[in-house]
């Protein structure tokens, strides 16, 4: 019997928290990716790394910013947990028809200083395409 999006979903929630991580990503009841690194530049590797393998995957993530929600649709992860997540982020998964949970709904996600957005959001402020997101992004990596 094959594992059901929901219980991949959780899954990678519970791996995310049981590990301390801050990002996790299921697939099939199989943990195909996890991070302790902050920032998009977790995703950014996850693509590089395994490519269309993400397709139908769940992802669980400390931090889902509107960044990180045009990666997500960009790599075909069909749902998302977000222990903080957006109010721009939840309106793009919405949209897309993904799947979407998160812990603490806010208003934006800000930078380190915590006195303005997030680099990698204020990077796709007006961007509804995922791959021309994933460019801008990509050469935001350090």
């Amino acid at each position: 019997m094959q594992p059901t999006l929901g219980h991949d979903l959780e899954l990678a929630k519970q791996i995310l928290f049981k590990e301390d991580l801050t990002l996790a990503l299921v697939k099939c009841g199989e943990v195909l990716f996890t991070s302790r690194s902050h920032g998009v530049s977790d995703i950014l590797t996850m693509i590089d790394e395994l490519g269309t393998q993400t397709d139908g995957a769940s992802l669980a993530d400390s931090v889902v910013g509107r960044a990180a929600a045009l990666l997500c649709v960009y790599s075909k992860i069909t749902a998302v947990y977000g222990t903080r997540m957006s109010e721009g982020a939840l309106e793009f998964l919405e949209g897309k028809g993904v799947r979407h949970e998160y812990g603490t709904l806010v208003p934006k996600i800000l930078n380190r200083q915590r006195n303005d957005i997030c680099p990698f959001d204020r990077a796709v402020l007006g961007i509804t395409d995922p791959g021309t997101a994933l460019e801008k992004l990509r050469a935001l990596k350090p």
